[in-house]
């Protein structure tokens, strides 16, 4: 990072949903932040979450579901550093790099997302595969595509990610036995008629789904539950929520009780003025750990970094009181909830396209390149 400079007037850290709703609501404004600010990713793209089922399942291309962030750095004037952030230092404002070192900031924006939380106890006998971050995932699965796939596969998660992938590895990984354990009830909290479909689904794709078991280790190639084996796995896929990165708790912020970086309404540290968080990363009272809460962070977050670089007033976030549940079903269609109503179908399917390609038309710009 010979070139980037020493101290940056404004660090935007992951190119998670928040922020590429940020650089569109930036461009759309004609905003554009001070020199010497850069954006911090482990790789060229960001993934949209939306469409990952999808392409597991078949039905998209990679091209079709990430975002290439160097033409909206170059439209913005902001820096792409492909690195990865191992370290904060909140009261001095110095950021740690994994390849590049230490930088310094004025203004500093998390958006780096959470990462699944592993079994107590793994002795190594069982492949561990965490869905998260998804470009790791995908290597993995293209490899398992390659004629290398586990015959045995497991998904330790009962939300609705671990519902779409089951289903997609279901299609993709058509002789391996899929197995999903799910620690509560199948997609609880949502709606029963939402629930009652989806297991029917799996039941359906002839995927083993167990409910209320709770794996704490791998031992021995079995999943277990203390010291009862449940089932014999070559491989498990982290989908079971969201753990916080372990640097969270480190960097000095305040955080919540499960590492989270605690944030007003304003999206801001409350602990530290220079610092905004957003999406997984934030622990906010009222969000959830979801795409559809870190897409509405963008808006805001747009608006009060342009406000405190400018000398503004910042805004209030105000989460949704409900959030809709659109799950792909790796076939066209897609299970949908919301406002006291369950469908499901190809129609369906085709809307949850529609949505996704509109937010990928809405936040891709062409490479110049």
């Amino acid at each position: 990072m010979k070139d980037a400079p020493i101290n940056s007037p404004l660090v935007l850290a992951g190119a998670g949903h928040a922020h590429l709703v940020l650089f569109r609501r930036w461009l759309d404004d004609g905003f554009r932040p001070p020199a010497g600010t850069v954006l911090i990713n482990p790789g060229p793209d960001a993934w949209y979450s939306g469409m990952m089922p999808g392409l597991l399942a078949g039905r998209y291309t990679a091209a079709d579901c990430a975002i290439a962030l160097a033409p909206l750095c170059q439209a913005l004037g902001i820096e792409l550093i492909d690195d990865s952030v191992v370290a904060l230092n909140a009261a001095g404002n110095v950021i740690t790099l994994a390849k590049a070192g230490a930088l310094s900031y004025q203004t500093l924006s998390i958006n780096t997302g959470s990462r699944p939380p592993p079994p107590v106890l793994n002795d190594g006998s069982i492949d561990l595969v965490p869905a998260k971050p998804f470009a790791e995932f995908f290597q993995r699965w293209q490899l398992w595509q390659r004629g290398e796939a586990p015959a045995r596969l497991g998904i330790l998660g009962g939300g609705a990610a671990a519902v779409e992938l089951a289903l997609a590895l279901r299609k993709s990984l058509p002789a391996s036995d899929v197995h999903v354990f799910s620690g509560r009830a199948l997609l609880e909290g949502h709606a029963c008629g939402l629930m009652q479909r989806a297991r029917n689904l799996l039941l359906a794709r002839d995927v083993k789904l167990r409910e209320d078991v709770y794996i704490d280790q791998l031992r021995q190639g079995q999943a277990m539950n203390g010291e009862r084996p449940l089932q014999q796995l070559d491989a498990l896929i982290l989908a079971n929520g969201a753990a916080a990165q372990s640097w969270y708790q480190d960097s000095g912020l305040m955080c919540d009780q499960s590492g989270f970086i605690r944030v007003d309404d304003t999206l801001r540290s409350t602990s530290s003025s220079d610092v905004f968080v957003a999406g997984d990363s934030a622990a906010h009272a009222g969000s959830q750990k979801s795409g559809v809460y870190s897409v509405r962070h963008g808006a805001v977050l747009a608006r009060n970094i342009k406000a405190k670089l400018t000398g503004g007033e910042l805004t209030a976030y105000r989460p949704q009181k409900s959030a809709l549940a659109l799950l792909s079903t790796a076939d066209g269609g897609a299970l949908v909830h919301y406002a006291g109503f369950t469908l499901s179908g190809r129609l369906i399917g085709k809307w949850k396209n529609h949505l996704d390609q509109g937010f990928m038309k809405k936040h891709r710009l062409t490479d110049a390149r």
